[in-house]
């Protein structure tokens, strides 16, 4: 861990944030990657809606090895009712169907709290969804926008793109720019994160 670093975690999205979707993935992206999945010390967690077998086909395509995550939230691991658990919606008609859940939905952003196993204002959320970044931002995490210049009403930052994290996010490496952050409003609150999240959350669902 580094530091004098405000975080303990970063919950990375996958698509459009990770790696960017309009260009090729070749060498130097892989590279790139590879030398910032690497140079984090923090926890890291890939928080994807994306199925498993799309995140491992992209992990695969990036070069990148699934085991520099400490753990990954996907579209299975957010939806287990789905591979034989039991947890059903009832309609009003009587009948019942199963509940899909993803971000931006509280149950999704909860998933990857867990995950992340942190405070949530230690934690620092990126994703390219400005609904999500707001979803994040309602429970408490730091959160950055990635693909923007400009931030959103809730994000704490805003990213171009991933590689330019370094210069405007360097509290995770313990490192502040010039002696001080050009977002210095750090009085990050230090108190555990409770352990069942469920006792301040109410989690809702998005409907298939």
């Amino acid at each position: 861990m580094a530091a004098n670093s405000p975080f303990d975690c970063v919950l990375l999205d996958l698509d459009d944030t990770l790696y960017p979707g309009n260009t090729g993935i070749g060498p130097a992206l892989k590279r790139n990657i590879d030398e910032f999945l690497q140079s984090i010390p923090q926890r890291k967690v890939l928080f994807t809606n994306s199925d498993r077998a799309h995140m491992k086909r992209a992990l695969e395509r990036l070069g990148v090895d699934e085991a520099v995550f400490d753990a990954v939230v996907c579209f299975e691991t957010m939806n287990p009712h789905l591979f034989g658990g039991e947890a059903r919606e009832e309609r009003v008609d009587g009948g019942d169907h199963p509940v899909v859940v993803l971000k931006p939905a509280v149950d999704a952003i909860v998933a990857g709290l867990r995950a992340a196993g942190s405070n949530p204002r230690r934690t620092l959320f990126l994703d390219d969804s400005e609904r999500n970044i707001t979803a994040g931002k309602a429970l408490g995490l730091r959160t950055a926008l990635v693909g923007k210049r400009v931030r959103s009403k809730d994000a704490d930052y805003a990213l171009e793109n991933i590689g330019a994290l370094r210069r405007v996010i360097p509290e995770i490496w313990g490192v502040v720019a010039g002696g001080e952050s050009e977002r210095s409003d750090h009085s990050i609150d230090k108190m555990p994160m409770r352990s069942d999240l469920d006792s301040i959350i109410q989690p809702t669902s998005i409907q298939a």
